[in-house]
């Protein structure tokens, strides 16, 4: 059960740690998230990463040769999860897909979808389509105004065209080729604008109707996000002197239940320098992973010590709230 107070302009927000009944520790490591870098065709005014097309940051060769290693050698991870930027424009999308899919793992791609339309990236869709992606795809809103407020102008027209695309590939259709939807909510503009994301299920079926209905489009899950407090929503936040409220009103949120199922009790995040989170949150915030003993994890450092679980404690943050707010929020969407 939430419970929400009324929220007080100059409340303090109590350390994430103090909130939990005892400290967060991972669990067996399963997803390896890996961030390819910061090019992108787009720069979301939501973007946690600050990617764009201004960005030049992206993998090294070396980098993809040591993450190509720990797929190949640790059969325990189940899940490549590629994000960006856009994954597809940064070094190592392909190699990494491609040994990915050889060793037998499922391989998530996080696409904008309007990448599809950028020269030299026509054939992604149907790249997608012979490996068998996942692919989870960003569209805010099912709504034209919404959607091209937070992500530019065009965008929403792009994206449907995208995944009408995706569909005459059978994606949202073929049991083996899946298209998830990812919703998040318009940054707040005042303390009175301060929402989590709706129920996912009723808000997936009003996807489905809408999109059905106006587009003949057809997708598998929808995805609801909450906006944390990190990158341009941040700035945002702290521009309008809302970043405590807004983490105040998080705070008010949590709900313990869903500490259980927080993805980064099981996964691991890789930024494109090799330096190992561990989530993505932490990554753009520039928050590592670090051993027993306090040493920081690399990519270099698994794989000489032969394991993928050298961490046992989760580093936390007060925007770690976001992620336990309400039902929930993760990569997979909500967690109850």
């Amino acid at each position: 059960m939430v419970k929400i107070t009324k929220l007080q302009p100059n409340s303090v927000v109590t350390p994430f740690e103090k909130k939990l009944e005892s400290p967060l520790t991972k669990q067996e490591i399963t997803v390896l998230q890996v961030n390819l870098g910061k090019r992108c065709n787009l720069a979301c005014t939501h973007c946690h990463v600050e990617a764009g097309p201004k960005r030049t940051e992206e993998l090294s060769p070396e980098i993809c040769e040591q993450l190509i290693e720990i797929i190949r050698r640790f059969p325990q991870i189940k899940t490549v999860d590629l994000t960006g930027g856009a994954p597809e424009m940064n070094y190592g999308f392909k190699p990494l897909v491609e040994a990915a899919r050889l060793e037998g793992k499922e391989v998530i791609i996080r696409s904008n979808l309007t990448i599809y339309f950028e020269p030299g990236f026509e054939e992604i869709p149907a790249y997608c389509a012979e490996h068998r992606l996942r692919i989870v795809a960003s569209l805010p809103c099912y709504l034209q105004d919404n959607v091209d407020k937070m992500r530019g102008a065009g965008v929403y027209d792009a994206s449907i065209r995208a995944i009408q695309w995706l569909n005459r590939l059978g994606y949202g259709d073929n049991p083996n080729l899946i298209l998830d939807l990812v919703y998040n909510p318009t940054i707040p503009s005042s303390p009175e604008k301060f929402s989590l994301p709706p129920a996912q299920g009723k808000l997936e079926q009003d996807y489905k109707r809408f999109l059905q209905e106006h587009f003949n489009i057809s997708f598998n899950q929808l995805f609801t996000i909450t906006n944390l407090p990190i990158g341009r929503t941040k700035f945002h936040l702290e521009h309008k002197q809302l970043l405590k409220p807004y983490l105040s009103f998080l705070e008010e949120s949590f709900n313990s239940d869903t500490v259980e199922r927080l993805m980064c009790r099981n996964e691991l995040s890789i930024d494109y320098l090799g330096n190992v989170y561990d989530c993505d949150f932490n990554q753009m915030e520039r928050l590592p992973a670090r051993t027993a003993a306090g040493e920081v994890v690399t990519v270099a450092k698994l794989l000489e010590a032969g394991t993928l679980d050298l961490i046992e404690e989760i580093r936390t943050a007060s925007y770690c709230y976001g992620c336990t707010a309400g039902s929930g929020s993760s990569c997979g969407g909500a967690l109850i």
